[in-house]
């Protein structure tokens, strides 16, 4: 989501910022901003265009200082709009970014307002900058110190201030934070890709710390529960985030390079992986994992359908009950904890705050002290929060889109699910061998799959023209309809939703008509025939089928039905394959519709608020 970079070095800062927005503009972002603080005061740029025209907004006011914050953002409170875009000042002495959302920031206003400030944005930003000014005494630290006590919510800041130019505090409540060590500078970033390139010497930034850094030093204080601060050393570790731009290649955007990224991706989540052990998952995952009772997965979005993936998985092959939750909903119902259970959380970017939060709240209200995470990036918060962790090697993904971080996160719940199966006894040595034969050979298998991509254009240009659709699946392809209807509608704007293809005839079958596109994932297995029974209800009512089906299902095209045949049967692993050519369709669809693909309208990558 919004995205902070900030710099105090002996070198003009103003490029090395603007390169940090540019690496983070995968995040989304509706607008963006650049200020400095040298001998002529505060200064900034902003703009609701591109990261590029704020370059040039900047060399045109000649920028040009050792100190600066910058920052990309994406709407809550206020409009996009250049009044509300950060860094917001106060005064043109106190000037700051902010990730997160101030949920007090109303009564704090109203407070301010009759002191006589005045509000130019619509932002719950605004409030923090006046804030601190009004606490200021001739000390930076110590009037962000104070402030943040009175803040509720989330929050990552970075503060400068025109009588101390050399010097950034940071603050960090629930919004990821970072400090690079760099050589003769120190760098603030809401992500350590920001800052790849300058520096690989990162220091995590934890819950409630302030820190103050300028071109040689670097001060962290921890806030105790009584509301001090206290010092406090932050371990620095060597980071390789990323490094440099991501090239294209032959690819026109990052969606689809990342969807024909998916065979080496889970040939790098599975490397390594010679047999099926509990310590695929954390040193001490044999303790962890013995005797857990029950499995509690939360996650948002493309990493939920993952987890009601698992929950087919896993209840049929380690016979262990599964519950799961969305993360955003999770901590905010009374619900029964099971001290024996396992919490697996997954995120693609480990920064997710509503799985953040529905963590904390397992672990640490609930008494649920049995967790692991299934997550991209290994240095994550939801990685180091967690007991085990399962690290899927997708490499960075840029598209908003998720997809090849979908399947590996596929991957290594298959992966658990033998596991906990293989400790139940219910995996034999032989069922072992062939499990792990099956998993090496998904790469080949995903590359036959691409192979269709010409298939699916051609049925894209079909798409393009609706305005719904229907997606159908039973099953454990349930969950894939569900994961194919949201990428059609996060990056072609086509309103999609899926439904148990048995559910049809509950309700959803009222809106099959001519007009209606009824897409449906027909792998040959056990409920084929009675998706087949689905399906003839649909044509019954003058629906049109498009359906992806395994290539011995016996399923006859039509005028009506349109088949594309997947290259083999991949049994329980067939979500797996199932899903890419879903993720062609909503690709080539958005494509002809002419949408922005991989920075689809109001939606961020990371969503680090609520």
């Amino acid at each position: 989501m919004c995205g902070i970079v900030a710099a105090a070095s002996s070198r003009n800062i103003v490029p090395l910022l603007l390169e940090g927005l540019r690496r983070l503009e995968y995040r989304g972002y509706d607008s963006c901003g650049i200020a400095t603080v040298g001998p002529d005061g505060l200064r900034r740029c902003r703009s609701t265009e591109r990261v590029a025209q704020l370059a040039e907004e900047a060399k045109e006011a000649g920028l040009n200082a050792v100190t600066g914050i910058a920052h990309t953002r994406w709407a809550t409170h206020g409009a996009p709009a250049v009044r509300n875009a950060h860094p917001l000042f106060s005064h043109d002495f106190i000037g700051l970014v902010h990730n997160g959302i101030i949920e007090n920031y109303e009564s704090i206003r109203a407070r301010l307002q009759n002191q006589g400030y005045e509000f130019t944005s619509q932002t719950d930003t605004e409030v923090i900058a006046h804030l601190i000014y009004s606490n200021y005494q001739g000390d930076l630290l110590a009037a962000v110190k104070k402030s943040v006590l009175e803040l509720r919510g989330s929050y990552a800041l970075a503060i400068i201030c025109r009588d101390e130019p050399h010097k950034i505090v940071l603050a960090r409540q629930g919004s990821p934070l970072v400090v690079g060590i760099g050589d003769n500078e120190m760098l603030g970033a809401s992500d350590a890709m920001a800052i790849a390139g300058v520096t690989d010497r990162i220091m995590y930034l934890a819950e409630g710390d302030v820190c103050e850094i300028t071109p040689h030093k670097c001060q962290v204080w921890k806030r105790t529960e009584s509301g001090e601060f206290l010092p406090v050393e932050r371990e620095i570790r060597v980071v390789q985030a990323y490094s440099g731009a991501v090239d294209l290649g032959p690819y026109r955007h990052y969606m689809q390079k990342e969807i024909f990224e998916q065979p080496r991706a889970i040939a790098d989540t599975l490397e390594g992986v010679a047999g099926i052990t509990p310590k695929l998952f954390g040193a001490d995952a044999e303790q962890v994992l013995s005797g857990v009772s029950r499995l509690l997965f939360l996650a948002c979005g493309t990493s939920y359908y993952a987890a009601l993936t698992a929950k087919y998985w896993i209840e049929a092959l380690a016979g262990i009950h599964c519950d799961v939750e969305i993360a955003s909903e999770y901590r905010y119902r009374i619900s029964v904890p099971d001290p024996d259970a396992l919490v697996i959380t997954i995120s693609q970017s480990g920064e997710t705050a509503d799985t953040i939060a529905a963590l904390r709240h397992a672990r640490d209200d609930l008494g649920m002290k049995r967790t692991l995470t299934i997550c991209n990036v290994s240095t994550s918060a939801m990685v180091r929060e967690s007991r085990l962790a399962y690290i899927t090697r997708a490499g960075v993904e840029i598209g908003v889109a998720s997809t090849k971080a979908f399947t590996t996160q596929l991957a290594a719940i298959y992966l658990l699910a033998l596991t906990l199966a293989k400790m139940n006894g219910r995996l034999t040595e032989e069922a072992e061998a062939e499990e792990l034969k099956r998993l090496r050979h998904i790469p080949s298998a995903l590359s036959s799959v691409l192979a269709l991509e010409p298939q699916v254009m051609d049925w894209a240009e079909r798409f393009a023209g609706k305005d719904h659709a229907l997606f159908l699946g039973r099953g454990v392809h349930y969950p894939i309809a569900l994961e194919g209807a949201l990428k059609l509608k996060e990056i072609s704007y086509i309103h999609a939703e899926a439904y148990p293809a048995g559910e049809l005839k509950h309700g959803p079958l009222a809106l099959v008509d001519a007009n209606m596109p009824v897409v449906t994932v027909a792998p040959n297995d056990r409920l084929l025939e009675k998706l087949k029974s689905n399906m003839a209800e649909v044509r019954a009512r003058g629906g049109e089928l498009y359906v992806f089906a395994d290539g011995d299902s016996n399923i006859v095209p039509d005028e009506r039905m349109h088949v594309i045949r997947l290259p083999e049967n991949y049994g329980m692993l067939s979500p797996i394959l199932h899903v890419v050519p879903l993720q062609l369709l909503a690709y080539h669809a958005a494509l002809v519709r002419g949408t922005d693909v991989d920075k689809p309208r109001n939606l961020a990558k990371s969503v680090t608020v609520e």
